[in-house]
């Protein structure tokens, strides 16, 4: 069995060992609050990496840890193992096809959410023994494919997009034009707006940062895909009309960008593409989907009853 262990590099590492940053060293040593987290992170980290490759041992299998640059060369992997947080799975999926299953490793539970992770800090082993006999829970989710001017720039987005200017304090202007899919026949709704820039993903980014914009929490094995307007500008007091929904299959949300300045962030602020004046994005359901093993609702946060979607945006899961 070929087994990929992708290990992110902490704080401490990148700031205090290999930066050498002086302020951060000089936060530390006088145990600023800022900086509080940042070493007890690093130990755990470290601890939960030891604990992952003794387990690995322990069961018999071998491992070889590598950088995502590196994952994305690998060819044939059995499985993919993530040690780090959600923001390190999310990396590393990106370098995953459908056919390689994913496990998460929290590696500082105190310190992270974990959504995405089904192993944690401290129970490693027996996690990692279901997922290599292939008795874990095994969740399909979906994934957005993303296009610039109809060049496909990623089909592996798994928890969201954010559009909007290059600057957070400016306005994002833009034509949002949603194309509901799954009814033949029904009509595309379109709609100029302004506001703070829009979230936009598939159903595992449901409970992020759709959900704190006011969005739905999707179910995961829906194949639907969302927006949400943050901070919608309406001078008059008049609401969008377009300012939350889903689209299903055969779908897609396209924006025209009215900003010389833009930006398009895919799964984090890693991942970004400059977006100028009248460029054309497209979003919509991928055929690349990716499995995440354990990954269940039973750590997912319920969704506020209040939250609903508007009438011609969004019709089920």
């Amino acid at each position: 069995m070929k087994l990929l262990v992708v290990v992110k590099t902490s704080s401490y590492e990148t700031y205090v060992e290999q930066l050498k940053d002086p302020r951060t060293t000089a936060l530390l040593a006088r145990n600023d609050p800022a900086v509080a987290r940042v070493l007890r992170s690093h130990t755990d980290h470290g601890a939960t990496v030891r604990e992952v490759m003794a387990a690995i041992d322990a069961l018999g299998a071998t491992a070889k840890i590598v950088t995502n640059e590196e994952l994305r060369t690998q060819r044939g992997a059995d499985l993919v193992v993530t040690v780090g947080g959600d923001g390190t799975l999310l990396t590393a999926s990106h370098e995953v096809g459908g056919a390689t299953p994913i496990l998460g490793v929290n590696s500082a539970p105190d310190h992270s959410v974990g959504f995405f992770c089904a192993a944690r800090k401290g129970r490693v082993k027996a996690a990692l023994a279901s997922a290599l006999a292939g008795t874990m829970p095994k969740t399909v989710v979906s994934r957005m494919q993303v296009e610039l001017n109809g060049v496909i720039i990623s089909r592996r987005v798994l928890n969201d997009a954010l559009f909007c200017h290059e600057v957070p304090a400016a306005t994002s202007r833009y034509i949002l034009s949603v194309i509901p899919g799954g009814t033949e026949g029904e009509p595309a709704y379109e709609e100029e707006q302004k506001s703070s820039g829009l979230w936009i993903g598939p159903a595992a980014g449901s409970t992020a940062a759709q959900r704190s914009a006011g969005g739905r929490i999707l179910p995961l094995a829906s194949r639907r895909v969302q927006y949400v307007v943050r901070e919608a500008y309406t001078p008059l007091g008049k609401p969008l009309s377009l300012s939350r929904g889903t689209v299903g299959e055969g779908g897609s949300i396209v924006l025209r960008s009215k900003m010389r300045q833009a930006r398009l962030f895919l799964d984090g602020p890693h991942v970004v593409h400059e977006v100028g004046l009248g460029d054309l994005l497209t979003l919509r359901r991928s055929d690349e989907t990716l499995a995440v093993l354990g990954l269940s609702r039973a750590n997912e946060p319920r969704e506020r009853k209040s939250t609903r979607l508007s009438r011609a945006r969004g019709k089920g899961s």
